[in-house]
């Protein structure tokens, strides 16, 4: 338990984050770096597991690992949480669940470049989605992206050869990677309003037991479990959990109360990058040209779509 000058150090050090707009910026960046590896580990992972059970433990681990800290110091705030931040919470949750059962199932029949940048592909659809959520019209610049990004699309589609050698089905993957980002589209903006209210460790421990709760209903109605396999692939999953999930989506989710969604969003564009660049390394992935023509369309589109000068928020820590 941290003891009162570890209190002050904790408080004073977010104050000088909150403070400095860098210091926000410098968070995203860790994120970003965290989150690359986790379609690496996920292929790992998937060489005994399914899609599935990877997905639910990911989420189980997660939760488990913050209970401790969510059970103790913020008792108070998740027995005072309303019904209608608690049923928020629960919707984010769901749809959590939902991106990670098509994106990691989309790396079964995909490659790592074509899925990461497709379901990167969140912030077109948070863009698309502000005028019915968030009451913000759609500009200029968002249309021009959706354009680019379609085309980009359709280019990743069009490059079967570097994904079929990935993955068996590369067309059906590319589609789970895209239903990934229209599920993560409706978890970040749900994020972006109970974000204004709740504190992290609360919003995120409710969020993330929730996916679980789902995605183990899911891999027990599909017939599946999460016990009988090697050391080595439970070894995956646990740094799946604790390196690009509470590392790496957190930091996400606490950049949710400073800065505007959209923003938050469009630094997702550094996970394609540097997930490539992983599997280029270490699973020998090559991206084909066209991966690679497409998915600077679909970059460039998505920052078009998202760009806007971030503006600081009050939140909750």
């Amino acid at each position: 338990m941290l003891d009162a000058n570890s209190s002050q150090t904790c408080g004073k050090f977010r104050d000088l984050i909150k403070e400095n707009r860098w210091g926000v910026y410098a968070v995203i960046l860790g994120g970003i770096l965290a989150v690359s590896t986790a379609s690496i580990f996920i292929r790992f992972a998937q060489a005994q597991a399914p899609s599935l059970v990877i997905a639910a433990l990911r989420l189980s681990f997660a939760s488990l690992a913050l209970a401790p800290l969510a059970l103790t110091r913020h008792r108070a705030e998740l027995a005072g949480l309303t019904r209608r931040e608690l049923a928020l919470g629960l919707l984010s949750g769901v749809f959590l669940a939902l991106h990670f059962a098509s994106w990691i199932s989309s790396l079964e029949f995909t490659s790592v470049a074509s899925s990461v940048v497709l379901v990167t592909t969140t912030p077109l659809w948070v863009a698309l989605a502000a005028p019915l959520v968030l009451k913000e019209s759609i500009s200029r610049g968002v249309w021009w992206g959706m354009t680019l990004a379609l085309a980009g699309g359709i280019l990743v589609a069009l490059s079967q050869d570097s994904a079929a050698a990935a993955g068996a089905s590369p067309l059906w993957g590319n589609f789970l990677a895209v239903s990934g980002a229209w599920a993560a589209a409706g978890y970040l903006l749900i994020g972006r309003r109970l974000r204004e209210r709740l504190s992290l460790i609360p919003y995120i421990f409710v969020v993330y037991g929730m996916a679980a709760l789902v995605l183990l209903i899911l891999m027990a109605a599909a017939g599946q479990t999460p016990f009988g396999y090697t050391p080595i692939t439970y070894f995956w999953l646990i740094a799946l959990a604790l390196v690009p999930q509470l590392l790496g989506h957190s930091s996400f989710n606490w950049a949710l109360g400073h800065l505007p969604a959209s923003f938050v969003s469009i630094t997702l564009l550094g996970e394609p990058i540097g997930s490539i660049i992983l599997a280029f390394l270490i699973l020998k992935e090559s991206p084909s040209g066209l991966e690679l023509a497409g998915g600077a369309c679909i970059l460039l589109g998505i920052f078009l779509a998202s760009a806007q000068p971030p503006a600081q928020t009050e939140t909750r820590q």
